[in-house]
C-alpha cells in the first residue's frame, strides 16, 4: 500500500452545549492511501458526513488532528493552507452546493479553473469543455443551468468543478442518493476510471452496494465512532458487528438476502 495521503487522529466534533450538547464524531482515527478507494459508511446520522466535512477542511474538529502528507490540515482558523488547498476536493451530495443556479454548468466549471489554474477566461472555459466531456457532457448540455440539467448532468458537473483543481484526493458525500441508478451506474463507473488515474477516493454513504462496488478498504461508523473497519470484502463477507449485520441485512436483493441468511442461520 502507498504512503498515507490523508491520516485522522483522535477526531471529535461536538455542536452545541449543555443540554443541546451533540457529540457528531467521537475520537476516531482512519488513514488514507494515495490512489486508494476508502468507504465509509453508516446510516443518516451516524456522522459520516461530518467527518468528511473535517478531512475536507470544511469543519474544524473540536479536538484531534488531521494530515495531509504529514502536515496538519488545521491551523488556528484555517485549513490546507497554500498549495494544499487544491488537492483535497469535496462532491457534495446535493449538487446545488457546488454549482450556482444562476450560472450554467460551463461557467461554473470555467470559474473553478480560472481560480486554479490562474488563467484566462478563454483557456478557462476550453479547458471546462474538456472536462465536462470527460465527465460525459455535451457542448449542448454545457451551455445549461443546473435546473435544466438531470441530476446525474448535475452531479457529473459537480465532479468536473472538483477535479478543475487536479486534486489528488476526492470526498464524495452520498453522491449517489439523490439521482436514479442509470445516473448512479455512469457517476460510479466515472469515479472508477479516476481511480485508475491514481486519484483517492473516500466515498461516503449509507448504500453498502455502491461501497462495495467502488471501494478496497471500509469503516462502519454509528453514533459518532467507527465500530467496524477493514478489507471491504472481508466486512461483507464476514461482518463482526451486529450493526454490520444489520445494515448488511437491509440491502435489497441477493446481497441482502445472503446476510440475512447468515444472521438466522
Amino acid at each position: 500500500m502507498s504512503e498515507n495521503i490523508i491520516e485522522a487522529r483522535d477526531v471529535s466534533v461536538t455542536f452545541g452545549s449543555g443540554a443541546h450538547k451533540v457529540e457528531a464524531v467521537k475520537n476516531v482515527s482512519l488513514t488514507l492511501a494515495a490512489g486508494e478507494p476508502l468507504g465509509i459508511v453508516g446510516e443518516s446520522g451516524s456522522g459520516k458526513s461530518t467527518l468528511a466535512r473535517v478531512l475536507a477542511g470544511l469543519q474544524p474538529p473540536t479536538s484531534g488532528q488531521v494530515f495531509f502528507n504529514g502536515k496538519p490540515v488545521y491551523k488556528g482558523s484555517k485549513s490546507y493552507i497554500g498549495e494544499a488547498r487544491r488537492q483535497v476536493q469535496m462532491v457534495f451530495q446535493d449538487p446545488y452546493a457546488s454549482l450556482n443556479p444562476q450560472m450554467t454548468a460551463l461557467s461554473a466549471v470555467a470559474e473553478a479553473v480560472r481560480i486554479h489554474n490562474k488563467c484566462d477566461k478563454k483557456e478557462a472555459e476550453t479547458k471546462a469543455l474538456e472536462l465536462l466531456k470527460r465527465m460525459g457532457i455535451a457542448q449542448l448540455d454545457a451551455v445549461k443551468k443546473p435546473r435544466q440539467l438531470s441530476g446525474g448532468q448535475r452531479q457529473r458537473a459537480s465532479v468536473a468543478r472538483a477535479l478543475s483543481a487536479n486534486p489528488s484526493v476526492l470526498l464524495a458525500d452520498e453522491p449517489t442518493s439523490a439521482i436514479d441508478q442509470s445516473a448512479q451506474a455512469q457517476l460510479l463507473n466515472l469515479f472508477h476510471g479516476l481511480l485508475n488515474q491514481g486519484l483517492a477516493i473516500v466515498l461516503v454513504s449509507h448504500d453498502l452496494g455502491v461501497i462495495r462496488y467502488l471501494t478496497k478498504r471500509v469503516y462502519v461508523m454509528k453514533d459518532g465512532v467507527f465500530v467496524e473497519s477493514g478489507d471491504t470484502e472481508t466486512i461483507f463477507n464476514n461482518p463482526h458487528e451486529e450493526y454490520t449485520k444489520e445494515l448488511l441485512a437491509s440491502i435489497p436483493g441477493a446481497l441482502g438476502a445472503a446476510a440475512r441468511k447468515k444472521r438466522t442461520a
